[in-house]
């Protein structure tokens, strides 16, 4: 097999894969202190999703009135329903803030205040003294702030002494006795097969969003690095946590920021009310974002959407100073024009809650190691290997991430990762040997799939899996849908083997790409319907209507989940970490779960 597929060797201190926020931010630091650092994407770096990212990124700087990382710990605790592991949350509150300072001295163009500091917005569930009334909290380059962030820090990356392998697929870990030792990719521009070898491996490969058939993800967001771990044998964390953003554009997908909201915008029902005033009193249009979906999902069930089928919700903007939409929300005023014919001076925006963010990933600690359960140890650190951005679960953001704390995640944890690996690798040391079965697995499995004459196409079996995540596994759950999505999910996995690629080229072989990201697509889907019917609560994004209830006595804890090679799943469990990482802030206790 290893004949068949002549390998071109490298060998680094650190191999980072994807070039996103996370990915650079990592790459960037790793390479600053001194690791002789590569960077393996799969799309030009400012092509990654975080450049799709709009409303803001969260920081406790209080430039627009007072602000205090403990207040911003408090609402990101009370957001994650009390699933997020408290000491990572601690960090990433307090790390926010040297962090965005860190991006404005590297350059990010942030909008600004007439004293010309950083501009901050409202977003879903940020508050002041500890829920008392809303803060503007989330740092803003108008609704275009990804776009901002993604560009400096490739800039910035650039220069420093890290190379970058644009356009290249990874395939899977080189694994070698627990240990990470490595990658394998492939050169989709001239078809080669690359060998990495690495000290550290970083996977920072974003989230699993187009496994549901309406999502706002990139085509891209086909959760790599989670196949490459459940295919190394290790398990994902709380992949039944999958955030429904309240506003997509209804018929596109395309994101409408919550930034919209934090400017002033609302939503109505057919009969012209803001009914988020019922279901959330106090936050109202800026509750945490399950709630608001939740609660667009009953308005529509009881007859109260709008359009010929009462199928979406409006989102009024009309009401605002077109000069205020024009300086902070001229991306959202362009989508609406294009995805929706809206003209948002004049008109409200057709939305419907869409599949957003997957707060499930590989388990990390806040250094951004990989976990697993091991002896008994449910933090054991994987050897090698760090995961970081929508791909980890750290878990800051638990059952429901809050709007603006995705990019503060990227940023702090990248830079965390940097720290970490600064300290672990020791710069050119001898890489240990790898047995040549590792690597002759893997090239057998891009081999039969290269090969696969089977009669199902991709794209069915793609479409057959989207459509059983969209109907069996959404905004509300039941064991009766649940149970019978599992059965379904199994009957995708079941039509695997009879899959049939068309072309057999090594050069830009896109048929190829799609089949190995539909393997790593399923195997996730299959472990988030398993774990959704598994959790007898309603928790977060997490809404069983037949166990409508947060039960803390016996769902206070994540879920780990491994994966066969026939889709058969096996669930076990770690604790949340109730405790705190310093002293500065107690252990915030679970209380009533609705803002």
């Amino acid at each position: 097999m290893a004949s068949a597929y002549p390998v071109i060797d490298h060998e680094y201190d650190v191999v980072v894969v994807g070039a996103g926020g996370a990915g650079l931010r990592a790459t960037m630091g790793m390479a600053a202190a001194g690791l002789k650092t590569a960077c393996i994407t799969k799309v030009f770096p400012t092509r990654s999703h975080t450049v799709a990212a709009q409303g803001g990124i969260s920081a406790a700087l209080g430039n627009m009135g007072e602000d205090d990382w403990r207040w911003h710990m408090y609402d990101t605790v009370k957001g994650s329903d009390w699933l997020g592991d408290q000491d990572a949350i601690e960090y990433l509150c307090r790390e926010a803030i040297p962090s965005v300072i860190e991006l404005e001295h590297f350059g990010v163009p942030f909008s600004r205040t007439e004293e010309g500091k950083i501009y901050q917005r409202a977003f879903g569930g940020m508050t002041k003294n500890y829920g008392q009334e809303a803060a503007q909290r989330t740092c803003a380059a108008a609704d275009r702030t990804g776009h901002a962030i993604l560009h400096t820090l490739y800039s910035q990356s650039l220069k420093y002494d890290s190379q970058f392998f644009i356009e290249y697929f990874a395939l899977d870990l080189i694994m070698e006795d627990g240990e990470c030792r490595g990658v394998m990719a492939w050169n989709l521009a001239d078809g080669t097969l690359h060998r990495f070898r690495a000290h550290m491996v970083v996977l920072a490969t974003g989230g699993y969003g187009r496994a549901y058939f309406s999502a706002t993800s990139a085509h891209t967001c086909t959760g790599d690095g989670g196949g490459m771990v459940l295919r190394a044998g290790l398990p994902l964390q709380d992949m039944e946590f999958v955030q429904f953003h309240p506003t997509g554009i209804y018929g596109s997908g395309c994101l409408v920021t919550e930034g919209a909201r934090g400017e002033g915008g609302y939503l109505v029902n057919s009969n012209g009310e803001r009914f988020m005033e019922r279901y959330a009193p106090s936050a109202k249009d800026l509750a945490s974002r399950d709630v608001v979906s939740r609660a667009m999902t009953m308005e529509m069930r009881e007859g109260r959407g709008v359009g010929p089928k009462k199928d979406h919700i409006y989102l009024h903007l009309d009401h605002l100073d077109p000069k205020i939409l024009h300086e902070r929300l001229p991306g959202i005023s362009d989508s609406a024009r294009i995805f929706a014919g809206v003209d948002v001076t004049k008109q409200p925006i057709p939305i419907l809650p869409t599949v957003h963010y997957n707060m499930g990933g590989i388990p990390t600690n806040y250094h951004g190691e990989v976990l697993t359960l091991k002896d008994g140890n449910p933090d054991s650190v994987v050897p090698g290997l760090m995961a970081i951005g929508e791909a980890a679960c750290v878990s800051v953001h638990g059952a429901n991430r809050l709007g603006s704390n995705s990019l503060i995640d990227l940023v702090v944890f990248g830079r965390a990762a940097a720290k970490k690996a600064a300290q672990v690798v020791k710069p050119d040391t001898k890489h240990k040997k790898v047995s040549a079965g590792v690597e002759d697995a893997i090239l057998a499995r891009l081999d039969r799939f290269r090969n696969a004459k089977g009669g199902t196409r991709t794209a069915e079996l793609r479409a057959n899996m989207q459509a059983t995540m969209q109907a069996n596994c959404a905004v509300y759950r039941t064991g009766e849908v649940l149970d019978e999505g599992v059965k379904k999910i199994a009957e995708v996995n079941a039509g695997m083997p009879d899959i049939g690629v068309t072309d057999r080229s090594m050069v830009w072989n896109s048929d190829l790409v799609e089949t190995l990201e539909l393997d790593s697509l399923l195997a996730q889907a299959t472990i988030t319907m398993n774990g959704a019917a598994n959790r007898k609560e309603s928790r977060g994004a997490h809404a069983r209507e037949d166990f409508p209830n947060r039960d803390d006595v016996n769902w206070m804890k994540h879920t780990l989940a491994w994966i066969d090679g026939k889709g058969s799943v096996k669930i076990d469990y770690r604790p949340v970490h109730t405790y705190t990482l310093t002293n500065d802030i107690e252990y915030i206790a679970p209380k009533a779960r609705v803002y």
